[in-house]
C-alpha cells in the first residue's frame, strides 16, 4: 500500500455522510481559516478506502495518553481512528504542500506530515484493530465512540453527486 498522504475531502460529501455520523467533523467552522485535512488511505477493507481526521492539538490534548483510536502527531495534532470513515476517491483532493501560499501553515503541515509517515504502520494497525473492535460491538467505550463503520460504508456506496 502506498504512503499515507494527506488529503481534503468535498464538503459536501462530509455533509452527507455526516447525517450518519454523529462524531463526524464537518471541514470548516465560520471562524476557521483553512479547511480539516485527512489522513489516508489508512485501510482499505470492502473495497472501501477509509480516511482519518486530523485535528488541531489543543491544550487538553497534552494530559491525554495515546489510545488505540487516538494517536498525538506531537505537538502539532491528533488524529482520531474512532472517527474514520471510508470515502470515494471521486471526493478527495490531495494536499500539495506547494500550493499553500501562507508559508506558515505550509511548514506546519509538513512537520505533521513528516511525523505522520514515521508512524504510519501504527496507524494502520491501529485503524484495523479500532475496525474490528468496533465490528464486535462489545459495548466497550471504545464501541461507542465509534462511527459505526457498516453503516457509513452502506453510506458511501449509496452516495451519488
Amino acid at each position: 500500500m502506498d504512503s499515507i498522504k494527506l488529503y481534503e475531502i468535498d464538503s459536501d460529501y462530509i455533509t452527507y455522510l455526516s447525517a450518519f455520523a454523529p462524531h463526524l467533523f464537518l471541514n470548516k467552522k465560520p471562524s476557521q481559516k483553512n479547511e480539516r485535512k485527512y489522513i489516508g488511505i489508512v485501510f482499505q477493507v470492502n473495497q472501501f478506502n477509509y480516511f482519518a481526521p486530523l485535528s488541531s492539538f489543543k491544550e487538553k490534548h497534552k494530559s491525554m495518553r495515546e489510545q488505540i483510536d487516538f494517536l498525538k502527531v506531537k505537538n502539532y495534532a491528533v488524529i482520531n481512528l474512532n472517527n474514520m470513515f471510508p470515502v470515494p476517491l471521486s471526493e478527495v483532493r490531495f494536499i500539495n504542500f506547494n500550493d499553500e501560499l501562507d508559508l506558515r501553515y505550509r511548514s506546519l503541515l509538513l512537520s505533521e506530515y513528516r511525523f505522520i509517515k514515521s508512524i504510519q504502520e501504527k496507524i494502520r494497525k491501529n485503524a484495523q484493530t479500532v475496525y474490528k473492535l468496533k465490528l464486535k460491538n462489545d459495548g466497550s467505550v471504545l464501541c461507542k465512540r465509534c462511527n459505526d463503520f457498516l453503516l457509513l460504508e452502506k453510506a458511501c456506496a449509496d452516495f451519488k453527486r
